[in-house]
């Protein structure tokens, strides 16, 4: 019998989008007209198309009229909000490269990325929770309170020329967001016009900083090719159609927020629901029921904040048909109750990466519940998958190597970072993942971890997904993340952080009890720590990195240094 490779292409009889965002918008518009756009509920939104169309337009002129040009960058900091769908597609249909900024930076991670890709613009939310925005803007740079709006010049952030404000308020030396929609004039609109027949859809429109676990953050470039057509192969697996309206909890300054979210609505003409402005699982069961959405998304934390709410039962969810849960490995055991209990029979698993717009696999809505359990689906149409081994050839199906994925939705590369581009695309053109994978006869695809997640233990590799799946089987546990942390005898040992459920109460021989006789020796976790919470980014990321500092530091271990 033959080797078969772990190589795997995504087929189909649908086109690549082949124009700009702008254009597409456009089109839906049109064609939409007044069907439902955008519903944001925390600020008592409801935009038609034609409505969210015409708002877009007017904000685009805005912007050119501050003199801003094709290819200057603008930042956006700030919660989910209906101005930050306006911005995300003016700035498209005017050519500027909107940056996404995480709303949890502080001081100097805003400094760094501002700086990092030259934005001479700047939206920003006045503040979120305990966050004040303008006061870190004012710290960061003391001329602004003293400059004439959109001519600033700061000596720490030398290229920023104009800060946008949120809200009603007025602040010295910033522009307030609805005067710049209402600044634009006849000449901003002809130019406009004329932007939509010179613009082209491998221009960059979008920098996302990656939330990198060692040294600063990497702005991976995008293009309207990349997200467009992400946004609506995406969509297309889950069904989205005019009559689909999606909640969206998720944040919009992430992938998953405005290409899964917003680019996958448009490209559909479906409805986009923002909730609130920050995840919060009342408010998430609140939209599914009373807007009778048909779709959510989230990553796991998501769900099982929803599911775990005390007043989950009280929800009327039959609306849910589908959704995507994405962001980091989903537990079979939670997908399982999003499917029962929440009433989303067709609900997918999606992965991918920020490098590539994002989403490379995904289980469709007729896959077996087995495969939508089990694996990330399959390569998604237009998109090439291998997977290799440490010599960077293809490994045999079913063997577990580096995901590498190629096509359409590959970024340009590290925005200013010529040396970290080649180290993630090689010269063929793959995006190395830095996932473990493997891949089956199918062509379905399971993330078993990542490259610097894997356990060595004593000579095993160890996975840590494998155990946490196990683990997921204690009636006890809620949820529970597994680490590597360094052993002076087998050079690492296995860590478990678990989440008891409410109202109980366990110990770390009972965990170890629990795994003895079901899985191998050297899988069994030496350590186990109980916790209330697990260390995670503000898309619902968990930091594995902060868990193994943490747990060197409390058990005293060395870190061995490699040459």
């Amino acid at each position: 019998m033959s080797q078969r490779p772990s190589y795997d292409h995504g087929t189909s009889p649908t086109k690549l989008i082949g124009e700009t965002i702008g254009r597409h918008f456009d089109r839906a518009v049109a064609i939409a007209g007044d069907r439902d756009a955008l519903i944001v509920r925390h600020q008592g939104i409801s935009w038609t198309y034609k409505e969210l169309g015409r708002r877009v337009d007017d904000l685009a002129a805005g912007l050119l009229s501050l003199g801003l040009e094709p290819g200057d960058r603008i930042g956006i900091w700030s919660q989910n909000c209906a101005e930050w769908a306006l911005t995300q597609f003016a700035t498209a249909k005017a050519g500027l490269i909107l940056v996404n900024i995480n709303p949890a930076y502080r001081r100097t991670e805003l400094e760094y990325a501002l700086n990092k890709v030259g934005c001479k613009a700047l939206v920003t939310s006045p503040a979120l929770k305990s966050s004040d925005y303008l006061a870190i803007l004012n710290d960061l740079m003391p001329e602004l309170k003293s400059s004439t709006p959109g001519r600033l010049k700061a000596a720490k952030i030398p290229e920023l020329r104009t800060v946008i404000r949120l809200g009603k308020d007025r602040t010295p030396g910033t522009l307030n967001f609805d005067d710049v929609a209402s600044s634009g004039g006849n000449a901003e609109r002809v130019r406009l016009a004329e932007l939509a027949d010179t613009l082209q859809f491998d221009d960059p429109i979008n920098i996302q900083f990656t939330s990198g676990t060692t040294g600063f953050p990497k702005g991976a470039t995008l293009t309207h090719h990349n997200i467009l057509n992400n946004g609506y192969f995406v969509g297309s697996a889950i069904r989205l159609g005019p009559e689909d309206r999606l909640c969206i909890p998720v944040p919009l300054y992430h992938c998953f927020g405005m290409v899964m979210g917003n680019l996958g609505c448009i490209t559909h003409g479906s409805a986009m629901v923002y909730p609130a402005e920050v995840f919060d699982p009342l408010s998430t069961l609140t939209a599914i029921a009373e807007e009778r959405c048909t779709a959510v998304y989230g990553v796991p934390t998501m769900f099982i904040a929803q599911l775990d709410h005390p007043d989950f039962a009280r929800f009327d969810l039959k609306s849910l048909r589908t959704g995507i849960m994405a962001g980091s490995p989903c537990p079979i055991e939670v997908m399982k109750r999003v499917i029962d209990k929440m009433n989303c029979r067709e609900v997918t698993i999606a992965y991918g990466m920020t490098e590539t717009s994002p989403v490379s696999t995904q289980s469709a809505v007729d896959d077996s519940v087995e495969h939508r359990v089990s694996t990330v689906g399959r390569t998604q149409p237009h998109i090439e998958v291998k997977i290799v081994g440490s010599d960077g050839r293809i490994v045999e199906r079913g063997q577990p190597g580096e995901l590498c994925t190629r096509g359409y939705s590959v970024m340009t590369g590290y925005w200013n970072d010529e040396e970290k581009t080649r180290e993630a695309i090689d010269v063929a053109g793959w995006m190395h993942t830095g996932d473990l994978a493997t891949m089956d006869g199918e062509g379905y695809v399971n993330i078993v971890g990542r490259l610097k997640d894997m356990i060595i233990r004593g000579g095993e590799n160890v996975y840590p997904r494998e155990i946490e799946e196990f683990l997921y089987r204690h009636p006890k546990i809620q949820d529970v993340q597994v680490i590597g942390v360094p052993d002076d005898r087998y050079g690492e040992e296995v860590c478990a952080w678990v989440r008891l459920r409410a109202g109980q109460s366990a110990d770390e021989e009972e965990v170890k009890a629990f795994c003895k006789g079901q899985i191998a020796h050297y899988k069994i976790p030496r350590y186990v720590r109980f916790v209330d919470a697990f260390p995670m980014t503000i898309t619902g990321k968990i930091q594995k990195f902060v868990m193994r500092e943490q747990m060197v530091r409390e058990l005293g271990l060395t870190v061995r240094k490699t040459a």
